[in-house]
């Protein structure tokens, strides 16, 4: 009996583009928030350099987005069977678990780092203007991280069964 490319590949495929999402779509979210976080401490630290350390640690607090994301898709790959061969024929129903297994934090992770890059920015001038308080910006920031962190937790939660 012959099979047809989509059968023998296709569930393949839509995994590795799951997982692939979680991790492009999660890095993109978290450059465009350590870009956002980063002009505005590049802004303050022209004025004030004493003030470098922690703005960069608040340009940072976006970029976990990123490696969550990379965490999903070395998972899902795992999870698959890519990385020992065993992928091959996967059933296109399977492929679809592990793609939308994948999609939470594929969005999650890009909305969160844009956002929470947003927030950086923003404590950021908590930081100029009030440099005692700017740990009460890293709270604004934890905050949207928590988010990320639930996105996280759904993608590894639904890729543990999504074999089965």
């Amino acid at each position: 009996m012959e099979t047809g490319f989509f059968t023998q590949w296709g569930g393949m495929a839509l995994g590795m583009l799951g997982g692939g999402l979680a991790a492009a779509l999660a890095g993109i979210g978290s450059a465009i928030g350590t870009g956002l976080a980063g002009q505005a401490g590049a802004g303050l630290v022209s004025q004030d350099p004493s003030k470098f350390g922690k703005a960069m640690i608040l340009q940072v607090i976006p970029g976990t987005q990123g490696l969550y994301g990379l965490v999903v898709w070395f998972f899902c790959m795992l999870q698959m069977g890519v990385l020992d061969g065993s992928a091959a024929g996967m059933s296109v129903e399977v492929g679809l678990r592990f793609f939308a297994a994948c999609l939470p934090m594929a969005l999650g992770g890009m909305l969160s780092g844009i956002h929470q890059g947003k927030v950086a920015a923003a404590s950021i001038n908590i930081l100029a203007k009030k440099p005692d308080d700017w740990s009460k910006g890293m709270i604004f920031c934890i905050t949207v991280e928590f988010y990320a962190i639930l996105a996280l937790l759904a993608s590894f939660l639904m890729l543990i069964n999504a074999k089965a």
